[in-house]
Parts: C-alpha cells; sequence; structure tokens
C-alpha cells in the first residue's frame, strides 16, 4: 500500500469516521487511530466510549488531544494507516489554548503551526494518513467572536490540508464525493 495523505471533510454526523474506519478495515493490516477529543462532559465520555468499541481490538489509539503532531512523531506503533480523529477538535483545542485576547491572526497561526508539524511527520510517515475534518464554513455566520475565530482558523487549516492531500472527499449523508 503506498503512502497518502486523505482528506474527509463534511457537517457533523455526515459519515467521515465511519468511512474512515471502513478505509482502514478494508485496507491496512493495522491502523493508528489518533483521538483528539477531550472527556470534558458525561456526553463526550459516552461519545468517546461508542467510537472506541466501533473499533477493532487490535488497533491502537493514541489520545493527543494537544500537540497532536508531536505525540503522533513519538509514537512507535507500527502501522499501516493513521486516523486521525479529529482536526476539527485539534483545532477547538488549540483555539481554548489560546489567551482571551488572541487575534485572528495569532489563532490561524497557531492551528497553521500544528498543521504544518502535522504535514512534516506524514511525509516521513510510511502508512496512508486518514484525517477527518468538519466543513463548519457552509453554515451561518456564528454570532460570537470566538466563533468567528474557531470557523477561520478550522478553515484555513483544512485548505492547508486539502492543498497536501493525495485525495479530499466531502462527505454527505454516509455518500462520500470526490474534490481532488
Amino acid at each position: 500500500m503506498a503512502r497518502r495523505l486523505i482528506l474527509l471533510l463534511g457537517g457533523a454526523r455526515s459519515g467521515k469516521s465511519r468511512y474512515a474506519e471502513r478505509w482502514a478495515r478494508e485496507n491496512a493490516d493495522n491502523a493508528l487511530f489518533v483521538a483528539t477529543a477531550r472527556a470534558s462532559d458525561a456526553d463526550m465520555r459516552a461519545r468517546i466510549a461508542e467510537h472506541r468499541a466501533s473499533r477493532p481490538s487490535h488497533w491502537h489509539t493514541l489520545e493527543a488531544p494537544h500537540n497532536t503532531a508531536g505525540e503522533i512523531a513519538a509514537s512507535a506503533v507500527e502501522h499501516d494507516a493513521l486516523i486521525l480523529d479529529c482536526v476539527t477538535l485539534m483545532t477547538s483545542n488549540i483555539l481554548l489554548n489560546l489567551p482571551e485576547s488572541a487575534t485572528q491572526k495569532t489563532a490561524n497561526a497557531a492551528v497553521l503551526q500544528e498543521v504544518d508539524c502535522l504535514l512534516e511527520v506524514q511525509a516521513r510517515s510510511k502508512s496512508t494518513w486518514l484525517l477527518v475534518s468538519n466543513e463548519v464554513g457552509m453554515g451561518v455566520v456564528p454570532p460570537t467572536r470566538l466563533g468567528n475565530l474557531y470557523r477561520d482558523m478550522l478553515g484555513r487549516a483544512n485548505q492547508r490540508l486539502a492543498a497536501a492531500a493525495d485525495e479530499v472527499l466531502l462527505l454527505v449523508a454516509g455518500i462520500p464525493w470526490r474534490l481532488k
């Protein structure tokens, strides 16, 4: 299996994660699942447990809500496929670690620095990487400053990842549409 970078975009519950997991089951002998969620409340703990239960038991999981690229680089797990689920939460974690006074320029620079680090680690990897991310720019304009910072940060991250990706799919109702 040749090394590739696949970006999976879509809205909430569009089938992105399910697609990534199915792809890895069908195309890889072993996978590393990189989780960026933080178990911050009962609802998130339940969602994390549901996701864990859906994955094959022989897959490895790396919990990396912060310094995601560094955690992946430090991981000694051998794998054919890497699923990063998801860039959306990774971006949120970066935003929530910024000072309240952060500007859009500062916020964008913080997320793009992490994206560039991810791309550097991916370039040295022999695995196919599947990156899951939400497309949040197709909805209403957020009514808050924090919402606008986040939407723009994630949009910039998705653009940078899409430019580097070998393949980009947009998932709608579980159906993948090839964009690149």
